[in-house]
């Protein structure tokens, strides 16, 4: 019904495309690394651009970004690593309250062994 009048011409083109069945890589991810507020002030960027830079001199990163005309603004956001929390297990909490029950029963021992002392004379 509706056909493309470029389609014999971009047919005959991909045929002779020297590219065509080569593998395609995925883009290359970096960490951009730069010391302090100065190295994130003196990043390029081009306008209407941003980017995340890792801050080597402490737990900061920087988000640098630009407007239409070059114009650069400066965020800084504190990062600090991840810590996992101990997985509280039925073991370590029966564990806990057995020790517990220890010294509750140690203290009414020597509490009891300290009234026997008192009540007899001397």
């Amino acid at each position: 019904m509706y056909q493309n009048p470029y389609a014999a011409y971009l047919g005959s083109q991909t045929a002779m495309n020297p590219y065509q069945g080569m593998p395609v890589s995925a883009p290359q991810m970096q960490v951009t690394r730069v010391n302090g507020e100065n190295g994130a002030n003196t990043y390029a960027i081009g306008p209407n651009s941003s980017a995340l830079l890792l801050d080597t001199s402490g737990t900061m990163i920087w988000a640098v970004t630009t407007d239409g005309a070059g114009y650069k603004t400066v965020v800084p956001y504190d990062i600090i690593p991840h810590k996992t929390q101990e997985e509280k297990t039925f073991m370590t909490l029966e564990s806990r309250i057995k020790r517990l029950e220890e010294l509750i029963n140690d203290r009414h021992h020597e509490a009891d062994l300290r009234s026997k002392s008192e009540d007899e004379p001397d």
